[in-house]
């Protein structure tokens, strides 16, 4: 028992540690948005004093420096209906190949497994010039584009989930009447929920997030949160590390609040799974 108990204790601190070491980064990040900016190259680790603390002054001029608003606005669309759409159309594309069992869906389930592995280099110069002949290269577009490569990997998870729920129920909402699309609303997606919300999360995190594409396809007339930071570096390298910061702590704030809302829903989903199970 003690040795048990000495491993627990072990465990804890351990985990404690790694805990410590990982929100570190954004720790450091959040206490010099509250430093003047000519103190945070020089001070990056020490806390903000009298003498170095700035208030909301790089909130203020990040905000009106990078146009954050409109930025905020951007990224926030682009992320809600992209995840929406990947979410929506991979779930009943996984429905359809884990159900129909033919020659077209296994190359199909195939196709989209295949994707995962392709690196984005070797395809965004092509995709950049293909987005702008169909007229893609705007905040609607995009959505577009952002479906195509969160599929591959959205459709090998739910694909592995479908597999798992008996085929007797939705027989059985068959036999209530339900047509095909209404067995799936009905009573495969709610099944799917945990799966859909760590996909939500995944695919949230990554799009929010993401510079290259946004960079590529609609550039600088719509701005998302990552290319409006960038514009906060001037010329010869010089940059305003403390509107940086505050632009960042902005900019990571939001994707935490929605992996923490988020989060009970997948606990919650596992563990009526395992007593229904």
């Amino acid at each position: 028992m003690k040795s048990k108990k000495a491993f627990e204790i072990a465990s804890v601190l351990l985990m404690s540690l790694l805990s410590l070491i990982f929100t570190a980064p954004m720790l450091i990040v959040l206490m010099n948005s509250f430093k003047g900016r000519f103190y945070i190259s020089d001070m990056p680790f020490s806390p903000p004093t009298a003498e170095t603390f700035s208030g909301i002054e790089n909130y203020a001029g990040g905000i009106a420096k990078t146009g954050f608003i409109s930025a905020f606005g951007y990224s926030m669309f682009i992320t809600l209906f992209s995840v929406a759409a990947i979410i929506l159309f991979t779930s009943m594309t996984a429905w359809y190949i884990s159900r129909v069992k033919s020659a077209a869906s296994n190359i199909l389930y195939y196709a989209f497994v295949f994707s995962m592995i392709v690196p984005f280099q070797m395809v965004m110069f092509t995709m950049s010039k293909v987005a702008n002949v169909l007229r893609l290269d705007n905040p609607l577009g995009i959505i577009f584009i952002y479906l195509g490569f969160g599929s591959g990997l959205s459709v090998f998870m739910f694909s592995g989930f479908v597999k798992a729920i008996p085929l007797e129920i939705e027989e059985a909402a068959t036999i209530d009447g339900c047509t095909p699309i209404e067995a799936f609303f009905q009573v495969v997606f709610p099944v799917l929920r945990p799966t859909a919300v760590t996909i939500a999360i995944l695919n949230a995190m990554w799009i929010w997030n993401d510079y290259l594409l946004p960079n590529l396809v609609i550039g600088n007339r719509y701005k998302t949160i990552p290319i409006a930071v960038q514009y906060l570096r001037g010329g010869y390298g010089s940059r305003d590390m403390g509107a940086m910061m505050a632009m960042l702590v902005l900019a990571i704030l939001p994707i935490i609040i929605f992996y923490l809302s988020c989060q009970k829903h997948i606990i919650k989903g596992v563990l009526s799974g395992a007593v229904k199970g």
